[in-house]
């Protein structure tokens, strides 16, 4: 007699949804279908109940289920509202070198999803060379080899990229940065580049105004 084996990709019953359970995981951060199995099942059963839980917070859920991520994003502000919510995210303020990783992240994820579409895992040296295009001055590629580290730390922060483990490391993108750094941001990348470049002159080395304009740019996507 052959025993039937429960469906792994099955909604746990009714009964068995445990809503605390995903609320408590995404206020921790990005859920990810691939690490947490178990919590996605309750979360993609739940996702009205989790939209009224939080809603009362000011917060919003986001929920991608072909890539397999979900995260809570602050409501947007209504300003006619005479008493708005403390924030509960919290906007983070990031370097130009951060905030021009991202871009180029996101970038990558475009031409990884034009090929095979899997997972983008990028080295150390790929990292830099990324960035390094970017910067001519060779005063300034040495400082940035010399600070990748900190760079790419702060990434890893903000969940966008993860260490993978093994002798040879490298970083595997993740793809929750889509939902950041959207494809909008990113067609008007270069237009972007271009207008600094033309306003700013330091903007060839990628220092001066110029910096801080991108990165306020972008910190406006990253909550």
């Amino acid at each position: 007699m052959t025993a039937l084996l429960p469906e792994l990709d099955a909604a746990p019953a009714r009964a068995e949804l445990d809503l605390p359970l995903v609320v408590t995981t995404l206020m921790r951060g990005v859920l990810y279908r691939e690490s947490s199995p178990e919590v996605w099942r309750h979360l993609t059963a739940l996702q009205s109940d989790l939209r009224d839980h939080v809603a009362v917070l000011g917060l919003v859920p986001v929920v991608d289920e072909r890539e397999g991520y979900a995260f809570l994003r602050q409501r947007p502000e209504d300003p006619g509202t005479e008493r708005p919510l403390p924030r509960l995210v919290a906007r983070r303020s990031l370097s130009f070198p951060v905030s021009l990783l991202l871009a180029l992240l996101r970038r990558e994820l475009v031409v990884a999803d034009a090929g095979d579409g899997g997972r983008l895992v990028l080295t150390r040296a790929a990292l830099v060379d990324l960035l390094a295009d970017f910067l001519p001055d060779p005063g300034r590629r040495n400082r940035l080899v010399e600070q990748v580290d900190g760079h790419i730390a702060k990434v890893v922060e903000l969940g966008f990229l993860r260490r993978m483990p093994g002798p040879d490391g490298g970083f595997e993108v993740r793809r929750v940065l889509k939902a950041f750094v959207d494809a909008q941001w990113l067609g008007e990348f270069d237009a972007k580049l271009a207008e600094y470049a033309g306003q700013h002159p330091a903007a060839a080395s990628g220092s001066g105004s110029f910096s801080a304009a991108f990165s306020a740019d972008i910190e406006e996507d990253l909550l």
